[in-house]
């Protein structure tokens, strides 16, 4: 059960200063104190299940989510944003993969990337020297060594912490960066720690609503990050039916499916057993993709539960289409195209920067593969 305890954790501190490195890429950050809140380790224990991460009824909502929902939202009321996201008029496109649709008209900026033919759009890679002022950053999440997750008001960010930003250029409500920090750097890769904590954040949250996005390929990207945010109802992918290519025997519970009738080719990832487990074979998948130099995006839901890889073809980064959009919400600038916009031409989009059969074919292979080595 997640506890609160709200309290200045001077060993905690202490034990978590921070290095010359923190006061030369976050500068912003010195003499600056936030909430931190901090894993605790019984979630990691071997045969944990999800169900141990958080006694928490459905109907309630959590710690966590209490905390980033209210900072959001306070900075709404400070008026952070660069527009009221709530105002941005969103549809279902007729036909039987139910696209979404979004015309955020707010979003015309100079951070924006143009797409071909000025249609959709692409959002600016996150560079860490946008965080302009303190407000921007909600939070911290830090791993501790406590049996229970605690929130601390008031610290130093520490070592090896995610930052919690606020995006001021929100697609949908409560839209945050995760930025994971490795010896107070960024990361430029990504790991099975950063993964496990990121995923340990939406189990925590606990809310079906959140989900959370990583896109492999940025151009001029400082380090990893991913998004986060709050969506009404499941994304169109969350609907298609599954083919399951490994269903774990052992004890992890890991299960591989292939989306069927998808115009991007998609893999899920499901366990309802082991946290830690589930992040290290996705760690390990992405690590084996990058290095084949195969462009994918993550989409985390089911808090935390199920993991959504989308696999793209290997082209101009500038190009590559993020991850909302692989799972079919789509974002216009433009009031005529989004009036007009068809299944049809939804379904092509995706399909030009889907990866071919015969490579689905083998990333298929490689994942079972490492999964297998997991499932003991």
């Amino acid at each position: 059960m997640v506890t609160v305890k709200w309290l200045e954790d001077k060993s905690f501190l202490a034990k978590n200063g921070k290095s010359k490195q923190l006061e030369d890429s976050f500068s912003f950050l010195q003499g600056m104190n936030f909430p931190i809140y901090c894993f605790g380790i019984q979630s990691l224990e071997e045969d944990t299940s999800f169900e141990g991460i958080s006694c928490i009824i459905e109907e309630e909502q959590s710690i966590l989510d209490a905390v980033l929902l209210s900072q959001w939202e306070d900075r709404m009321l400070k008026d952070c944003f660069k527009y009221d996201v709530t105002t941005s008029e969103i549809k279902v496109v007729t036909g039987k993969m139910k696209f979404l649709c979004q015309l955020n008209e707010g979003q015309i900026t100079d951070h924006l990337l143009k797409s071909e033919g000025n249609t959709l759009l692409e959002l600016d890679p996150f560079v860490f020297d946008c965080v302009k002022h303190q407000e921007e950053l909600l939070f911290c999440l830090a791993n501790s060594k406590k049996a229970k997750s605690e929130l601390i008001p008031s610290a130093s960010v520490p070592d090896s912490a995610v930052l919690v930003i606020i995006n001021v250029t929100p697609i949908e409500y409560g839209h945050v960066y995760l930025v994971p920090c490795a010896s107070n750097r960024l990361y430029r890769f990504l790991d099975a720690r950063s993964t496990e904590i990121i995923t340990r954040l939406a189990a925590e949250i606990n809310n079906q609503s959140f989900r959370i996005f990583y896109n492999c390929y940025i151009p001029n990207c400082s380090g990893v990050y991913f998004e986060a945010c709050y969506f009404p109802h499941p994304l169109p992918v969350e609907f298609r039916p599954a083919g399951t290519l490994f269903g774990a025997s052992g004890r992890r519970g890991i299960h591989i499916c292939s989306i069927i009738d998808y115009p991007i080719k998609t893999l899920s990832f499901q366990t309802t057993q082991n946290l830690k487990i589930l992040a290290a074979a996705i760690s390990e998948i992405c690590f084996q993709l990058e290095e084949k130099n195969i462009q994918y995006n993550l989409m985390i839901s089911d808090s935390g539960k199920k993991i959504f890889l989308f696999l793209q073809k290997t082209c101009a980064a500038s190009h590559a289409i993020s991850a909302w959009e692989c799972g079919g919400y789509l974002l216009f600038r433009n009031r005529y195209q989004f009036d007009e916009v068809t299944e049809d031409a939804m379904v092509n989009r995706l399909s030009s920067f889907s990866l071919d059969d015969n490579n689905f074919e083998a990333v298929k292979q490689l994942c079972c593969s490492i999964a297998s080595k997991f499932d003991v």
